[in-house]
């Protein structure tokens, strides 16, 4: 049986680093996505953004780090797709699985988000590559 054959959902989201969430807002809406979630999160201290947008089964978060963050994001020299996520059932037991099987994790436990209604539970598996293969449960 594959690793998480029974908790795997397909991908959640694409994650997008932006230097004006109202610019980026407006962009995908011409592209008919519609807003689906808009909060705000910390950072060192200080206010960011995030938003998911949606078109179909397609979700786009987009996030505009705090004022002090941005230039690191405008300069980025590994392109802006941040990271793709998938969609499980159960964090834990994901966590748990990827681990056992010797996957990087890049947290020590699952982190939670004041995301979406009611949050969501998430971490990170680096890639051969450095890439982020980020795994959430909507809570």
């Amino acid at each position: 049986m594959a690793i998480l054959e029974a908790n795997f959902n397909g991908v959640q989201h694409i994650g997008v680093p932006v230097t004006d969430l109202e610019r980026s807002k407006a962009f995908y809406s011409r592209l008919g996505f519609e807003q689906v979630m808009l909060k705000s999160f910390e950072y060192n201290g200080d206010t960011g953004w995030c938003c998911m947008m949606k078109r179909g089964s397609v979700v786009m978060e987009m996030y505009q780090m705090p004022p002090s963050e941005l230039e690191a994001i405008r300069n980025r020299d590994n392109g802006h797709i941040d990271h793709v996520s998938f969609d499980v059932n159960d964090i834990n037991r994901a966590f748990s699985e990827l681990k056992d099987a010797g996957f990087t994790i890049d947290e020590d436990a699952p982190f939670h988000l004041d995301f979406w209604d009611n949050g969501c539970a998430c971490f990170n598996v680096i890639g051969p590559d450095g890439e982020r293969l980020e795994f959430s449960q909507i809570l």
